[in-house]
């Protein structure tokens, strides 16, 4: 979401939405508007070669934000990349039906974190209890909100190695076959375990209790090596819920942005109001400071010494982390590349 969108229908927003809007999405809006102006800070550039001095706008930083947090995704990509093994690996998605969007709205940094908990323990208790693998297994969660036509679909991405530590007889066991745990199985513990959590903390309500449909959706498949899979993750992390370059159109009040239909492959649009396109975009607009990409089992960050030990057993050379280089602006004087040597921020009005 451009600049220009954001303050074109801001306006309209707040007067449609303003009882609905919550501060984070306020914060974000505002954060986006001012993104690249003066407004977000200034900083002073000075060129190495000629000693030229220029002053440049700077990004806003919200990681709602799609024109910020490249360097942020690269470093986050780069950290997984040295955790990968020469394993099959496997994207496990659990969805939550429709029926209960409405309630993960109104409390959803306790339903976020109940998600996390129940799909990841769901998916610890297939590894254990698994005859051919009965291990410990490994994974990397992200936490998605929205469906590719910028819906409220509430879901986690689970990336799981093909493989994980007998912690009783201390060795590695690889998964034979391109194949995990079957997806209806996985619904079936999973919804039992959601419903559960969802009942102690006093956030499930009978009547919608008895609407839920007795089958949801785990989608578990078989995707190759780890890293495009990453990839794949690492595109929705750190940035805004849509590009600039899927914006297709804004035209007398109305917002048309192309997405991908997941059922065909093709590409196709929806056009709305613009501040329906807006109010869209901030719903996706996590709570402050939570978390949306999670490890689990010998990938988290307190079982490095695990996850060294297997590296080793299976002879993955671990590279140094290359540092993510930032981009640099060149003189246009000289061309040589300019150093920021001091920062401006404007006092708040």
């Amino acid at each position: 979401m451009s600049f220009g969108l954001a303050d074109q229908y801001s306006d309209r927003l707040l007067k449609k939405y303003s009882q609905r809007l919550l501060p984070s999405q306020i914060k974000a809006l505002k954060a986006i508007q001012h993104c690249r102006t003066p407004a977000s800070g200034m900083t002073l550039l000075e060129c190495i070669g000629c000693g030229a001095r220029d002053h440049k706008p700077m990004s806003c930083g919200h990681r709602s934000c799609n024109r910020c947090q490249n360097t942020e995704t690269s470093e986050w990509l780069e950290r997984q990349s040295q955790k990968l093994l020469p394993v099959e690996y496997f994207m496990v998605t659990f969805t939550l039906p429709a029926q209960l969007r409405s309630l993960v709205w109104k409390h959803q940094r306790q339903v976020y974190d109940l998600l996390f908990q129940t799909a990841a323990d769901t998916l610890k208790q297939f590894g254990s209890n698994d005859k051919q693998l009965d291990a410990e297994l490994g994974m990397t969660g992200v936490l998605h909100t929205h469906s590719r036509r910028l819906d409220y679909h509430p879901h986690i991405h689970f990336v799981v190695p093909g493989g994980g530590i007998n912690t009783r007889k201390r060795e590695w066991r690889k998964l034979k076959g391109n194949y995990l745990f079957n997806g209806k199985n996985l619904a079936k513990v999973f919804r039992a375990k959601l419903l559960k959590a969802l009942n102690e903390h006093g956030l499930l309500p009978l009547a919608l209790k008895m609407s839920l449909p007795k089958e949801w959706v785990v989608n578990c498949k078989h995707v190759g090596k780890g890293l495009p899979a990453l990839k794949y993750l690492s595109r929705y992390l750190y940035r805004g819920v849509i590009s600039d370059k899927n914006i297709v159109a804004s035209h007398q009040g109305m917002v048309t942005f192309s997405y991908i239909n997941s059922d065909t492959g093709k590409t196709e649009t929806r056009t709305l109001p613009g501040e329906d396109f807006l109010w869209l975009v901030l719903k996706h607009v996590l709570p402050r400071r939570f978390r949306r990409s999670r490890d689990y089992g010998f990938l988290h960050g307190n079982a490095k010494r695990k996850l060294s030990l297997v590296q080793l057993v299976l002879n993955v050379m671990v590279k140094a982390i290359e540092p993510v280089i930032r981009p640099q602006f060149k003189c246009k004087q000289c061309g040589e590349v300019m150093n920021h040597i001091a920062f401006r921020f404007l006092k708040p009005t």
